[in-house]
Order: C-alpha cells, then sequence, then structure tokens
C-alpha cells in the first residue's frame, strides 16, 4: 500500500489563520470531488473557523474518563475504518490523554499515513523538537508538547501561513484568538511584539533551511556540481593573516546587499601545517564572523586553491572572497601564480571576489623558501631516481665519451646527486654519489673499467666531488630537519594557545584541558584523578591501571595517560599542559571561595539588616505595649472604664504587630536557610484571593475583581498563597491612587496558572524591578508603619518555594502589576491553554 502524504501548515504563534486554512483546503478539495473527513479539529471558540466546518463530513470523538473528568480526543479507529481519501487533522504537537492508542498526535498521524491515507495538518514552530531551548529564550516558557523534526520535514509540502505581528495583535485585542478574559494576560505575555516578530523569523528560517536542505538533496540525487544561486552565499577564504578582518567585512557587505543572504568563513590548513597562520588572529576572524552572523569552518588539504574551490560548491556558495597576495612581485615571478589566480582559474560559475588590503605584497619584496619535511616516501623515491638515474646517465654519456667530456662528465654526475639529494635528502645523497664515484671511475677514468686511478689528479677531483655531493646532502637534510622542527614548534604553539585560552575562559577549563592533552599525545584514554580516587575530568577510552603514564599535576590531582610513551620534547609540552591544570584547578578553588564568600557577604548584609530592623521597626510596637501595661499597673482602679479599654487596645494591637513582625522575621530567615516547609496541593486561586480580599477588609470600591471560571486549579500551598496574595494586594492597595481600584484577574498560559495583582499608583521604573524584592528596604517609602519592608521578599520566597515567580511588570498607562505565576495541577486537557493554533 502507498503510503499517504503529509501536508503541513505551520504558523509562527496561535491565530495567524492555520486551522482556517486547513478548512479552507479542505473544502476546495470536496468541491473537487475528494474524500475528506474532519478527524479532529480544534476551533478555541472562534465563530468563524467553526463555521467553515459545516457541511464537511467529521468523524465524531471519542470520549475517554480521565482522573475523573470526561474528555474528548480523536477517534484514530474510527477514521481508520472510515478510510477516507483525505483528513484534516489540527494541532500536530497535542498531547493526548492517558488511556489512548498513542501518546501523542503525530504518532496517530503516522498511522493514518501507513495506512494510505493522505493527512493535512496544523503545527506552531514552538512547538519543533530542535527549536524548543531557542523559543524558550524568546518567550520564558518551556513548551511540552513538541513535534520531532523528521516528522514535519518529512512533509510535502510545508506551507507557511504567515501574519504580521501588529495584525495579530489586533486580532488578538478584537478578541478573535482568545476570550475576553485572557486577552489582556496574551498581549502582556506570550503576545508581546518582540516575541511574535522573533517567532516569525524563527518560522522564515526553519522553512527556509528546509527549503535548502531539499535543493541540497536534488543535486545530489541528480549530480549536480555547478553553482544554483537560488540563494546568495558568501564564502570568505582566510589566512590566519591580518587581512582577514578586511575580507570578512567586505563579505558581510556583500551579504547585506543581498535579502537572505549567508556569510561562511573558511581556513584551509595544508597537512604539512600553514606557517603563516596566526592562532589568535584566526580566533578573532572567527568571532567576528559569528558576531556579524555567519558561521566559520576549518578544512585540511595539500592543494590549498583545491579546497578551497571544493568547499565553495559543497556549500553551493554563489561567491568567493580572497584577498590579494601578500607574496611580492618577485616572489610571485620566480614561484608562479599564488592562490588568488588558482581560485580564479578553477572557480567555474562562482564569482571571485579579489580583495586588496593593508598586507598585500610589496615591489621587491624577496619569495620565502617552503619546504617539506622528508617522509619515508620521499626517501624512497630519492633511491628510485639514484637507482634509475644512474645507469640513464651513464648510458648517455658513454655513447658521447670524448678524451675532452670528462669535466662535463664529472658535473653531469655532480648534478645527478644534486636532483637525488633534494628529492630523497641525505641517504639517497650519499648512496647516489658514491655508486658515482664508482661509476666515473670505471667508464671514464683510466685506465677504463677497472676502479683504479692511475692519475693523483683525478683521484683529488673524485674525492672532492663526493665531499661536494655530501655536503649539499647535508645541507638539504638540515633544511628538511628544520622544516619538521618548525612545524613541531607551530603543532606545539597552536596547543599551548589553546590550552591558555581554555584556562583564561575558566567554566569546563578542566575537561577542556585533559581533552586536549589526549588529543595533542595521541593518547587513547586521559583523566584527571583526585588523591581520593574521585575523577575530577576524563576523555576517550577508561584508563587501565596496568599501563599508563601518571603525573602529579598538584598536591591533590594526578594526571593519567594510557595509549603510548612520550619522547622528551613531549614531556616538556606535557609539563606546560600540567601547569595549566594545576592554574585551572586553582582557579577553581578561588572561584569556588568566592562564591562561598558571596554567600556569606549577603548573610552577613541580611544579618546586619535584622539587628537593624530589630533595634529600630521592633522598638516601636515594643515601646507602645509596655508603656500600655506600664499605665494599666500605676494607675490600677484609678482607671476609669473606657481608660482602661483603651490601654488593652493599644497594648493589643502593639503585640499583634510586635508578632506580625517578628513572624516576617522568622519567614525570611527560613527562606534565607532553605529550611521553608511547603505542603503543596491542588488550592482553588480564586478563593484564595477572596480570603485574601476578606483579610484585608476591602470592599468593592478599593478591588476589582476578574476571576477565570474556568481556570483549574493550582499546585500551591494554601496558607503561604494566602500570605503572597495578601502581602502584594496591600502594597498595591497602599499605593494605588485615591478612587483608584486595585485589579485582580486570573488567568492561564500553557501549564501555568497566572494571577495579576494590577494598580495604576506611580509604578517603578523597568531598571529598579528586582530592587522591590531585597528586604528590608520601602524602595523609597518614608512610611516607618507599614513594617520591615520585608513583605515582597517574602512574598518572592513563598512563591519559589511553591515552584513558582512573582515578577513585576509595567502596566499600561502607568503603575505596576504583580504576577503571581503557579504550575497548574493536572489541568484538563481541553480546558488547560496551550500555545496551539
Amino acid at each position: 500500500m502507498k503510503r499517504g502524504k503529509l501536508r503541513v501548515l505551520l504558523g509562527a504563534a496561535p491565530g495567524v489563520g492555520k486551522t482556517y486554512e486547513m478548512l479552507e483546503e479542505g473544502r476546495r478539495l470536496q468541491d473537487a470531488g475528494v474524500d475528506v473527513v474532519i478527524a479532529v479539529v480544534e476551533t478555541h471558540g472562534r465563530a468563524a473557523t467553526a463555521a467553515l466546518t459545516a457541511g464537511l463530513p467529521t468523524i465524531p470523538r471519542r470520549r475517554i474518563e480521565h482522573r475523573g473528568v470526561t474528555l474528548d480526543e480523536m477517534d484514530l479507529e474510527a477514521v481508520l475504518s472510515r478510510a477516507p481519501r483525505v483528513a484534516l487533522v489540527d494541532e500536530l504537537a497535542h498531547t493526548n490523554v492517558g488511556g489512548s492508542r498513542n501518546d501523542k498526535r503525530w504518532q496517530d498521524v503516522e498511522e493514518l499515513r501507513d495506512a494510505g491515507i493522505d493527512v493535512i495538518t496544523t503545527v506552531n514552530v514552538q512547538h519543533i523538537e530542535s527549536l524548543g531551548d531557542v523559543v524558550q529564550q524568546i518567550t520564558g516558557i518551556a513548551q511540552r508538547e513538541t513535534v520531532p523534526d523528521a516528522v514535519v520535514r518529512s512533509a510535502d509540502p510545508i506551507e507557511l501561513v504567515d501574519l504580521a505581528p501588529p495584525s495579530l495583535r489586533d486580532r488578538l485585542a478584537a478578541g478573535l484568538v482568545y476570550p475576553a478574559e485572557r486577552i489582556d494576560a496574551a498581549l502582556s505575555n506570550y503576545f508581546r511584539l518582540g516575541n511574535l516578530t522573533a517567532l516569525r523569523e524563527l518560522a522564515l528560517l526553519w522553512l527556509a533551511d528546509e527549503v535548502d536542505s531539499a535543493l541540497k538533496d536534488y543535486r545530489a540525487e541528480h549530480g549536480i556540481r555547478g553553482t544554483w544561486q537560488a540563494r546568495e552565499r558568501v564564502v570568505v577564504a582566510l589566512t590566519g593573516g591580518p587581512e582577514g578582518e578586511t575580507l570578512i567585512r567586505r563579505g558581510a557587505r556583500i551579504v547585506d546587499r543581498s535579502a537572505g543572504g549567508e556569510l561562511l568563513a573558511v581556513h584551509v590548513s595544508g597537512q604539512d601545517g600553514l606557517r603563516t597562520a596566526d592562532p589568535a588572529a584566526l580566533a578573532d576572524q572567527r568571532a567576528l564572523v559569528e558576531s556579524l552572523g555567519g558561521t566559520y569552518h576549518q578544512v585540511v588539504g595539500d592543494d590549498i586553491p583545491a579546497a578551497l574551490v571544493e568547499f565553495a560548491r559543497s556549500v553551493n556558495a554563489s561567491q568567493l572572497v580572497v584577498g590579494v597576495s601578500r607574496r611580492g612581485r618577485l616572489a610571485a615571478a620566480l614561484t608562479g601564480p599564488g592562490i588568488g589566480a588558482t581560485v580564479i582559474r578553477e572557480s567555474g560559475d562562482i564569482d571571485v571576489h579579489v580583495v586588496t588590503h593593508a598586507a598585500a605584497g610589496g615591489r621587491f619584496a624577496l619569495p620565502r623558501v617552503a619546504g617539506g619535511a622528508l617522509s619515508v616516501r620521499r626517501r624512497l623515491l630519492g633511491f628510485v631516481v639514484a637507482l634509475s638515474g644512474g645507469p640513464l646517465l651513464t648510458w648517455l654519456l658513454v655513447a658521447l665519451r670524448s678524451p675532452e667530456s670528462i669535466t662535463s662528465d664529472v658535473l653531469a654526475y655532480q648534478l645527478l646527486v644534486v636532483v637525488v639529494a633534494l628529492v630523497g635528502g641525505l641517504w639517497p645523497a650519499v648512496f647516489a654519489a658514491v655508486m658515482s664515484g664508482v661509476t666515473l671511475d670505471f667508464f671514464f677514468v683510466a685506465p677504463l673499467y677497472t676502479v683504479t686511478i692511475s692519475d693523483p689528479l683525478h683521484a683529488w677531483a673524485l674525492i672532492l666531488y663526493v665531499v661536494i655531493a655530501l655536503l649539499v646532502s647535508v645541507i638539504v637534510d638540515q633544511a628538511a630537519r628544520g622544516t619538521r622542527a618548525a612545524r613541531r614548534a607551530t603543532a606545539e604553539a597552536e596547543l599551548l594557545a589553546a590550552v591558555a585560552g581554555s584556562v583564561l575562559r575558566g567554566d569546563g577549563s578542566i575537561p577542556a584541558l585533559v581533552s586536549r592533552a589526549r588529543e595533542a599525545f595521541g593518547m587513547s584514554g586521559a583523566r584527571l584523578v583526585a588523591t581520593d580516587g574521585a575523577v575530577l575530568a576524563a576523555d576517550g577510552e577508561p584508563v587501565r591501571d596496568d599501563r599508563h603514564l601518571r603525573v602529579s599535576v598538584t598536591d591533590r590531582a594526578v594526571l593519567e595517560l594510557h595509549g603510548g610513551e612520550l619522547g622528551g620534547s613531549e614531556r616538556r609540552l606535557l609539563d606546560v599542559v600540567v601547569a595549566q591544570l594545576a592554574a585551572a584547578l586553582e582557579q577553581a578553588d578561588l572561584q569556588q571561595s568566592a562564591r562561598t564568600a558571596t554567600v556569606l557577604a549577603e548573610t552577613d548584609r541580611v544579618r546586619s539588616a535584622l539587628l537593624s530592623a530589630a533595634s529600630h521597626d521592633l522598638r516601636r510596637p515594643l515601646a507602645a505595649a509596655v508603656a500600655a501595661v506600664g499605665g494599666l499597673r500605676a494607675a490600677g482602679p484609678a482607671l476609669s472604664s473606657a481608660d482602661r479599654a483603651e490601654l488593652l487596645d493599644t497594648a493589643g494591637e502593639s503585640l499583634d504587630a510586635l508578632t506580625s513582625l517578628v513572624t516576617d522575621l522568622l519567614d525570611v530567615s527560613r527562606i534565607e536557610a532553605g529550611a521553608l516547609a511547603v505542603a503543596l496541593r491542588p488550592v482553588d486561586a480564586a478563593d484564595v484571593v477572596l480570603a485574601a480580599v476578606d483579610e484585608l477588609a476591602l470592599g468593592p470600591g478599593d478591588v476589582e475583581l476578574a476571576l477565570d471560571e474556568d481556570l483549574g486549579r493550582v499546585m500551591a500551598d494554601p496558607v503561604l498563597l494566602q500570605r503572597v496574595v495578601v502581602n502584594v494586594l496591600a502594597n498595591a492597595h497602599r499605593h494605588a491612587p485615591d478612587g483608584s481600584v486595585v485589579r485582580i484577574a486570573t488567568s492561564s498560559l500553557g501549564a501555568r496558572a497566572q494571577i495579576r495583582v494590577i494598580d495604576h499608583g506611580p509604578g517603578i521604573p523597568p531598571e529598579r524591578h528586582g530592587d522591590v524584592f531585597a528586604p528590608f528596604q520601602r524602595l523609597g517609602d518614608a512610611d516607618n508603619t507599614t513594617g520591615l519592608g520585608l513583605g515582597l521578599a517574602l512574598s518572592k520566597g513563598f512563591t519559589e518555594g511553591m515552584q513558582g515567580t512573582l515578577t513585576p511588570e509595567q502596566t499600561p498607562g502607568g503603575g505596576l502589576t504583580m504576577v503571581v505565576e503557579l504550575p497548574l495541577a493536572a489541568p484538563p486537557a481541553r480546558r488547560s491553554e496551550r500555545i496551539d493554533g
């Protein structure tokens, strides 16, 4: 059976019109004679959406009992039995009620497709699994309902249902998305203009990447290597030189001129090492590329121009930016065309920009002589040249021999030795020199065809010839050794730069150093072990106790390496890594000490404030109580009943105030010590709000209630939650202008409930919102009769103890809104507000 197709309508946020578009498409297909059914549609009370369902066949939902609540879900079995050609399935990310056939609705959709049914569905960008952390960073809300990227990407096609953020906010304000009681909370939270703009861009970029991935797959399937400039991609070639910043900024300007362009920077390292690359400069250039929104890449290749062009083709680049060669004209004339000229010749249909810069080569600069270290293959090649070139040269010279040709014969063999030395180094050249000397004596020095010399001058010339050949061989071999040492020094410098950078970065530096050590010395495993046996960091294979190298780092840690022995130079480099590890351990200790000192300083600050409060704010009610009791004791029977009652009331009020202050001090002490006892259970938020209003004896002229009747119960400690609401409400009422009422509204957002206390008082500047929760301050309130300044500090501690948050917001039109947010207690899936379309 042919698998059904999937069509996904993707939106940036709820309310953009995904469900509406899905239903319109269903009606168009029905008019065309296609068998279409509504498997499940969530109208969310939107009249226009509900009207579109009329006339479309609908599969009745299945009713499921879950935790005492009857809920509706898509009847998967009924849809499979009906076997329509197309099924309309709303909200792909929906989580099914417990007891359903599948946990997720996207799994239901996969079963429908396996049965050969085409599916049209909707999903918001925040529900795509790979984007969950990005969406949480933007909106502050963690998405519990997600769809694997692979499921969405399997759709053909994926269509974006787009709506400009201001238009979406207008729809929301007009009541076309959510009911009236949820509009205020939505506008000031998830549907902020910045959130919607960021989500819209995220949806566009994700869809653009999907289209780009499809294009790459098509090109790969059809073997297309030419560049298709459907999207401007600019590749900047970096050498690690000072001109890199100029090239990156030029590439960024090219990208900026094309909408949706992409900037990529690439550094090609030769397999024998790039001696002109500056690791620090490359690190700075990488940071610059990433700050401009581009990406940094590093590839390895012997042929740098070919590797550069190959990388550009692999990413379907449209333009390539390279710098003018830093070599001078003389160097270019002697060593041939540079990288830029070769790239231009091999780039084909990729446009190449050659950018001049301050580090371009001078007119008379001498070329740098570069050579590679002699490998075993090079030495073998030297012997091959000697063994094959010697007989060929001998045959040629014997054929052209004359009495006067001895000088040219010697020079010809000398040239052969030099060539062998350049190709294979010392030992092939020594072999060629000895064999050439014997051949000269045998074939060209009288008496011929014997290894004897009759003329002493000929013997001296032959000795000089061999000495010169050996000297040339030694010079070539020393140059190769110097090159090898330079390459080794470059690798060590890069390692040390990376090691130093890891230490400077601080967090995570110890695991990074252990990993660097293992990689640098080619070990199979490495670990840092404390003296008590605890493993502080490990990388690679487990270190076996029977064969490994142990190096003491500090008096409390040892570095263990497994997988081979180290030479003298490697031991010296290991000492540097060990020193850096010791510095990193010391830095970690200092950071821990700093954290401890910070906690102690904060505790000391609270203790000082507590003493100040005890000496000042507690004195007033205590003095009043003592004075009242003293008056009763002194006057005795002489007091009238009214005076006695007044003194008793004063003493009682003062002692009540004193009890409240002491209770607040004890509560804040428990919060600071992390010993707050919290008993969470499902609580009706409306009951708590009404109890708080009654406790403060506020009337209709003081408070306006806007409580969501459909709000489920919240997980909270009812006593602590009432204290939070009382403190926040009392604070709002105290600062509200005369004649103004404080508004209390409840709503839900995702799996969280919100209690919003809104006043229209003077408000607090946004930059000082965090200060309102500091204990023992009133943020400029000079009224010492209002307590210790602990109300909001306690409220925040109580709320966080109940796994919630207490945050201040600006009230539109002026004032302050305090938002108490708590988790819903297993909210019914049909009534909880999910961020769905």
